[in-house]
């Protein structure tokens, strides 16, 4: 009798498991564009800092997050963000707010900027999910501060938003229009703080 090479016999057992099981591959999505214009150049009247969002812990992870019941979420393991969800929240702000604030640039805040004028925006995303009953919820607060740190304004946001139909592609389309109501929401009063 022949005894084969214990890396052999290894290699044919996990060759032999890989074909037992099969693996989905993950599907990966982003937020869907503002299609926002570009942001006020060098001679815009304003200055707007967007800072990157502090986001539930439950919510910075990889997978699109469902929420199954009135207490149980889900992080979905084959519906995945294709970029931190934080990064994608962040950029969508800025583009969204060059959008509806046309005088204004912008611009991420990187803190080394010091313009003596600029107000900057601090969000706290506390829900940014999909729902039992059919909807996508986007929930936080977000402050407005002066250059020096003076606390500007301050509201709570929560916005649903119905989806159109059933699955992953349906809930992120869902959620950017979320995200489309509180960036409405934060460029009114921004307006009326320069």
């Amino acid at each position: 009798m022949r005894i084969l090479p214990v890396h052999f016999t290894l290699a044919v057992l996990l060759g032999l498991s890989g074909c037992a099981t099969t693996s989905v591959p993950a599907n990966r999505f982003m937020l869907p564009d503002s299609q926002a214009v570009p942001s006020g150049g060098p001679g815009a009247d304003h200055v707007l800092l967007v800072r990157a969002p502090r986001l539930a812990h439950y919510l910075d992870v990889d997978g699109i997050v469902l929420q199954l019941d009135d207490i149980s979420l889900n992080a979905a393991r084959q519906h995945l963000w294709a970029e931190p969800l934080g990064r994608q929240l962040e950029r969508g702000m800025r583009a969204r707010l060059a959008k509806r604030l046309g005088d204004t640039r912008v611009l991420r805040d990187e803190g080394s900027q010091r313009d003596p004028d600029a107000l900057f925006l601090r969000l706290e995303v506390d829900s940014f999910q999909g729902r039992y009953d059919g909807l996508a919820v986007a929930s936080g607060q977000w402050q407005l501060l002066a250059a020096d740190g003076t606390l500007v304004a301050m509201e709570n946001f929560h916005a649903e938003t119905e989806l159109d139909d059933d699955g992953y592609p349906a809930l992120v389309r869902a959620l950017g229009r979320s995200w489309d109501q509180v960036a409405d929401q934060v460029a009114a009063i921004v307006s009326r703080h320069r």
